[in-house]
């Protein structure tokens, strides 16, 4: 794992090796610095990069060094001789210091196929000095699977192994390079979880990982943990998940057409080339617009309902889907809508609160925008008035209707709020569109969503809202 550049212009990076030393030494022993080879014309033994990877105190160091003439003569503004002695000289400089070099050979991929011979002179030069890696990068994600796999080939006739692969996806490609270049006998490959990484990317190591799977390599990887890992790298990152993701997105073994949800209840082989558990995901039947009886049977299913084929409500809850979905519902990212619609459906669940009416009002004095709501609702049989206000109509809709269940649920109630979204159902009615309105809730345990739909966006926030804290009140987990 490379912990970044430790350098006094990165003190985030020079931070991370100080509590990297205090690991315990079966994992920090995993753990690289990563840098350049020395400057043009300064002595290794003087260059203040090569100083810091030794101060980073890792068993294993990075460095990436120059394999292409354009880099080396209009960047780096030096001659290919001293090129090849700066990787040289690097090299030899940390193995002399006990360190372990992997060698990163930048634009390799636009080196070779430019000037071949002075490409291949680099990887020779580190190769001779001690490295013990020698990986190819396609630093701007430029190169084609073919075109990797015949230069991979050609280093390990040539110069020999151990040769690796480093990625990146500006044509959306990296996955694929990768396993080209896995293919061709390289034995390393660099990437990054969910593929973050500089402009578009890196190749992505989920995807990696789990192909490699299911070609028959070798990796000594645990590919049940790649959705919790993917999902905490997300977090962690301050990103949103990605629900398409290949392997350990939320849809990717998802299934919605009838014709599709009936195939997989009877054989998953009909729709899926592998089983979602030996990435760590699971199987979703989703219902839409496309739906069948099979696709509500799995999930009434999942709800916790045994329906047969046969049970006469079932063709009315169909019809409730498609009218859902004709007004710009799509049950298949509102998970809660549709279970409270199973509940109602199967079960007769009576809502534990109910919004009797409202009024939202909102305006415009002396620079200064508010919004006020008024509403009354029944909460086991009583009428209850609340008012609040809010910086908009919904935020003042919202707080109204959270001070009534506070108080009245006490600690039964927890949810909030984390996300809303308006989409356009019809735009050619302009302002008279009718709007649909997603709504994400927590309580720290769970997520969930809801949808409604109205050609008035109040009125379709508040079905949103209301289902929300709806399902938060009737899934409790205690």
């Amino acid at each position: 794992m490379e912990g970044g550049w430790p350098n006094e212009t990165n003190p985030t990076d020079v931070k991370f090796f100080e509590l990297a030393k205090r690991l315990p030494a079966g994992i920090s022993r995993h753990i690289s610095a990563f840098g350049m080879t020395r400057r043009a014309s300064t002595a290794h033994q003087h260059d203040r990069n090569l100083q810091a990877l030794i101060r980073a105190g890792t068993e294993t160091v990075t460095i990436f060094g120059k394999s292409w003439q354009l880099q080396v003569e209009m960047v780096l503004h030096t001659t290919l001789n001293e090129n090849l002695k700066m990787i040289s000289d690097s090299v030899e400089f940390l193995r002399s210091r006990n360190r372990t070099v992997i060698y990163d050979a930048e634009h390799f991929f636009d080196g070779f196929r430019t000037n071949p011979d002075y490409a291949m002179s680099t990887l020779g030069a580190a190769k001779e000095s001690g490295a013990s890696v020698l990986v190819l990068c396609d630093t701007r994600g430029g190169a084609y699977p073919t075109e990797i796999y015949d230069a991979t080939r050609h280093v390990l006739k040539e110069i020999g192994g151990p040769v690796g692969i480093h990625c990146h996806d500006d044509r959306g490609i990296a996955t694929a390079n990768s396993l080209f270049a896995v293919m061709a006998g390289a034995s390393h490959v660099q990437g990054t979880i969910n593929g973050l990484g500089e402009r578009v990317g890196n190749a992505d190591l989920v995807e990696v990982v789990a192909n490699l799977r299911l070609i028959g390599a070798a990796t000594n990887l645990n590919a049940a943990r790649l959705a919790s890992l993917s999902r905490f790298i997300y977090e962690m990152s301050g990103l949103r998940e990605n629900p398409f993701k290949p392997f350990v997105g939320e849809h990717a073994f998802a299934h919605k057409g009838g014709v599709h949800s009936d195939a997989v209840h009877k054989t998953q082989l009909s729709y899926e080339f592998f089983d979602p558990s030996e990435f760590g995901n699971k199987r979703r039947i989703t219902v839409s617009s496309q739906a069948g009886r099979s696709s509500l049977l799995a999930a009434a299913e999942r709800f916790g309902f045994r329906i047969s084929r046969d049970d006469r409500k079932l063709p009315a809850l169909l019809r409730e889907v498609k009218h859902l979905e004709s007004r710009g519902c799509n049950l298949e990212n509102a998970d809660a809508t549709l279970e409270l619609l199973v509940r109602r459906t199967f079960a007769g669940d009576e809502a534990p609160f109910s919004l009797v009416d409202w009024n939202v009002a909102a305006a415009h004095k002396v620079g200064e925008t508010s919004a006020r709501c008024e509403l009354t609702m029944t909460v086991n049989g009583k009428r209850i008035h609340s008012a609040d206000v809010g910086r908009g109509p919904v935020h003042a809709l919202d707080r109204a209707l959270r001070m009534v269940l506070r108080r009245e649920f006490g600690s039964k109630f927890s949810a909030k709020l984390t996300g809303y979204r308006v989409r356009e159902v019809d735009s050619e009615s302009a302002t008279a569109a009718t709007v649909a309105v997603y709504i994400d809730f927590t309580d720290k345990r769970r997520t969930w969503t809801t949808v409604a739909s109205s050609t008035n966006i109040i009125k379709a926030s508040v079905g949103a809202l209301v289902d929300g804290y709806t399902y938060a009140l009737r899934m409790r987990v205690d």
